[in-house]
């Protein structure tokens, strides 16, 4: 791929798409929208797509003038709230952005230019921490994912990809529209634990549709993602661990295991006994031995997580789902 990058033609449309659920993270929602709006290449349109919260559906309406606000249909979560956003927009390129980070400058232009190649069917970007504290000295970077961020393993440089992470992509809209959207089985609907990668699962379904098509990972289109202090936690981190495996299983039963594992071989072949290396070779660094443990506590609840999906599928619907409103419910959803 050329990595040069030119200016994003103004013919072809863009619509960004962020769907918000909690008037807790409004903030993060009005300094995403703000950054979107404040991009050089504007976004033709801004869809804010509230999945059932009518009180922050009325507020974004009063407060964001030239904003499309609008109602999620059909069932609770970011799945479906997507799809909405998608049947809505008119744009050519549908950027989506999670409600809690900020699209730094150039990221349309970025995103659009790499759409100059007909073979690109979607663009995806880096997604930086912006922690609300320190980053806690044990958190490893190769599991930044856990947060919703880019981590070492992926491509420094402009590169094809198996699939990108949510906070941070962009679609042709006619490939998600004839794939059939998002699957919103893989939504986090307000149990424990979460269940995601629905964005994973699409990617796949876009590119077995298409073998000739292209998911290109542009890491200067680059947006920053909020951590709270809650998600800097162990228990969030052998949960939300736990939860990619549960998610991964049900992935490849939709895909085939094949597909669904071939970056996570390489994550676990390569990246992580890096990662242990790193650590091992420096003990008396602050927080090196506790890494080694969150390296191996991390890799073995995710790999916990995938076998009790293969092992017992319908979890989803039975008692791996609780409906509740305490804090790990609410937090699990985005």
């Amino acid at each position: 791929m050329n990595n040069a990058i030119s200016a994003a033609p103004r013919t072809r449309t863009l619509s960004v798409v962020i769907c918000a659920y909690t008037l807790d993270r409004w903030d993060d929602l009005r300094s995403a929208v703000v950054s979107v709006l404040s991009q050089d290449r504007p976004a033709d349109e801004v869809v804010v797509v509230i999945d059932h919260c009518q009180g922050l559906y009325e507020r974004a309406s009063a407060e964001f003038p030239g904003v499309r606000v609008m109602h999620s249909h059909g069932r609770r979560g970011v799945s479906a709230a997507r799809n909405t956003g998608v049947g809505a927009a008119h744009g050519e390129v549908i950027a989506f952005l999670d409600d809690d980070a900020a699209a730094e400058p150039g990221w349309t232009a970025r995103l659009l230019a790499r759409y100059d190649d007909p073979r690109v069917v979607g663009v995806g970007g880096r997604i930086l921490p912006r922690w609300s504290t320190a980053r806690p000295v044990w958190f490893p970077p190769e599991f930044d994912w856990v947060v919703g961020c880019s981590y070492p393993g992926l491509p420094t440089t402009v590169a094809p990809v198996r699939n990108f992470i949510g906070a941070n992509m962009s679609f042709r809209r006619s490939a998600v529209v004839t794939s059939g959207g998002f699957r919103d089985e893989l939504a986090r609907v307000g149990a424990w634990p979460p269940v995601g990668c629905d964005e994973t699962e699409l990617c796949l379904r876009i590119t077995a549709r298409n073998p000739g098509a292209v998911l290109l990972y542009e890491p200067a289109a680059e947006v920053r993602h909020h951590v709270p202090e809650r998600r800097t936690h162990w228990s969030y981190f052998r949960a939300r661990c736990f939860a990619e495996g549960l998610s991964k299983a049900l992935v490849a039963r939709y895909i085939g295991s094949r597909p669904s594992l071939a970056s996570e071989g390489t994550y676990l072949r390569s990246t992580i006994p890096r990662a242990f290396a790193r650590n091992l070779r420096r003990p008396g660094r602050p927080g090196a031995l506790r890494t080694v443990g969150a390296l191996s506590v991390g890799v073995c609840a995710t790999v916990v997580g995938y076998v009790a999906g293969w092992i017992r599928p319908l979890g989803l619907e039975g008692s791996w789902s609780r409906e509740t409103s305490g804090p790990p419910a609410a937090e699990g959803r985005r």
